[in-house]
């Protein structure tokens, strides 16, 4: 079947079959290598992508659904000479180590501070009944973050790039 997706702002004209994954057209029928097969059953985030600015698991996507949506990956989150401030935080934080489930937790935090800005409550949240931004203690990241799994075990960075870039307002 003929799709068109809007991939970081380009479009791509691709013939699929029907049961092509969203992260199987991104890698090996687009090019973009970024975005990552981890578990390839949605456990451990490694392909996360962001799509109309929401956190997906691209592994779970038919790429056929996502005809129309605008979908961003790792490769499109900077700029043509700086780094998106997530990124740059991470660098800053050391918020990796072998560096596979960066991507997925770079897309996932961009995500998840987005959500974070609105009135989504979790599972830690204190008060329920509160309205607005989320108030992004350490145990509020885990919880948020926590469908990213990182095997080297980098959680200290990753919780202390997401923590800068909240304040940094991204």
């Amino acid at each position: 079947m003929h799709v068109r997706l809007d991939v970081n702002g380009h479009d791509y004209d691709l013939t699929l079959d029907p049961r092509v994954t969203l992260l199987d057209a991104l890698r090996e029928y687009i090019g973009l290598t970024g975005t990552k097969k981890g578990c390839d059953r949605g456990q451990c985030g490694a392909c996360t992508v962001l799509v109309n600015d929401r956190r997906i698991n691209s592994c779970l996507a038919l790429a056929a659904a996502h005809e129309g949506d605008r979908i961003r990956t790792i490769e499109g989150l900077a700029g043509a000479t700086t780094l998106h401030p997530v990124q740059s935080a991470f660098i800053g934080h050391d918020g990796f180590q072998c560096g596979y489930c960066t991507p997925g937790q770079i897309c996932s935090a961009i995500g998840m501070l987005d959500e974070a800005r609105g009135d989504t409550i979790s599972a830690v949240t204190t008060d329920v009944r509160r309205r607005g931004p989320a108030e992004l203690t350490d145990a509020e990241i885990r919880e948020r973050m926590s469908g990213n799994l990182c095997r080297c075990g980098a959680y200290v960075g990753i919780v202390a790039a997401v923590r800068e870039a909240s304040k940094r307002g991204t």
